[in-house]
């Protein structure tokens, strides 16, 4: 795999011969080091990454680090999107980030000297650009898919929903890939998107009702209505139930086909992928098992179970 030679550190740091990012040595200068910006993204990571976490902690230390910077940014973008100030703001602040990934892709070998060296983010997130094949578009388009949660956009079809799903969660797995690498580039690169895909299916089932409350309904609307469910799903619980049921069904067909993925990874990134994907894929099991459990409250894995997929992952167990 890409990444897959190169031999791990015993801490967050960029590779042997990286550039420095944000030329640390000016002096007087409030300029980020490489270690900083990577020691800052963990722990962005360690504070707010739930499931994700899970699956970070099995890969080796350059990949963990670089996967930190994927996810600390990815959670900026998130934030901005679902942050409490009026739609106009968050969209002045999501184009604002779409400006500075702008500078990002199209520095890419020279992305260290051509973002904010105060922000650890950006720097940890163009040393990355510049050793791996990061898709840094990809962001682009999860900045897309978090407009359209500000402007509340709706999905009439399962077609459509797809479409956001890959925008906020398949984006993660192609970016996710740029870190690991693989034996077969292409056809990974679909399969990690479609992986995305079953995971953020996964999540809209499992938020119904909080996302509901926000005012942001993503159930396929065709489904809902002729389910009597209603558009806005104000039906019944067992109306709601059954769009679940049937939504449910679908992301089954996701996973069985993001799954193949696994094959075309190194070790440790098949762990990481394999433990993130399991959790969620228990998790779909227990909304199949009972779709109404959706309309009382907000499921979750206890922690040990969480754990216990993980431990198997690493020991080459597939979810």
């Amino acid at each position: 795999a890409g990444a897959a030679g190169r031999r791990p550190s015993g801490r967050c740091r960029p590779e042997p011969g990286a550039r420095a990012a944000g030329g640390h040595d000016r002096p007087g200068g409030g300029r980020v080091r490489p270690d900083e910006a990577f020691a800052a993204c963990e722990a962005i990571t360690r504070a707010q990454a739930k499931n994700f976490a899970y699956g970070i902690r099995l890969l080796r230390p350059p990949e963990r680090c670089a996967l930190s910077a994927v996810y600390a940014m990815a959670r900026r973008i998130d934030d901005i999107g679902d942050g409490d100030e009026p739609a106009p703001a968050r969209l002045a602040g999501l184009a604002e980030v779409r400006k500075q990934l702008d500078v990002l892709a199209s520095a890419r070998s020279g992305a260290t000297d051509a973002v904010d060296p105060e922000d650890p983010v950006l720097v940890a997130l163009a040393t990355v650009a510049s050793e791996r094949p990061l898709p840094v578009d990809a962001f682009v388009e999860l900045v897309e898919g978090c407009e359209m949660d500000v402007t509340g956009t709706t999905y009439g079809s399962l077609d459509e929903l797809v479409v956001y799903c890959r925008r906020v969660a398949g984006t993660i797995g192609r970016l996710s890939l740029g870190v690991f690498g693989s034996r077969e580039p292409e056809r990974a690169t679909g399969l990690a998107d479609d992986l995305g895909v079953a995971l953020q299916l996964t999540n809209i089932l499992r938020d119904v009702l909080e996302d509901r409350s926000m005012g942001r309904v993503y159930l396929p609307s065709d489904l809902a209505v002729a389910a009597g469910a209603g558009a806005d799903l104000t039906g019944s619980p067992d109306a709601i139930a059954a769009v679940v049921a049937e939504v449910g069904a679908q992301a089954v067909d996701w996973y069985d086909r993001g799954l193949r993925l696994l094959p075309l990874l190194d070790r440790r990134s098949r762990a990481c992928v394999a433990a993130m994907a399991g959790i969620y894929r228990r998790l779909l099991d227990r909304i199949l098992a009972d779709p109404l459990a959706v309309t009382r409250g907000r499921l979750s894995l206890p922690a040990a179970e969480k754990a216990f997929v993980a431990a198997r992952s690493l020991v080459g167990a597939t979810p």
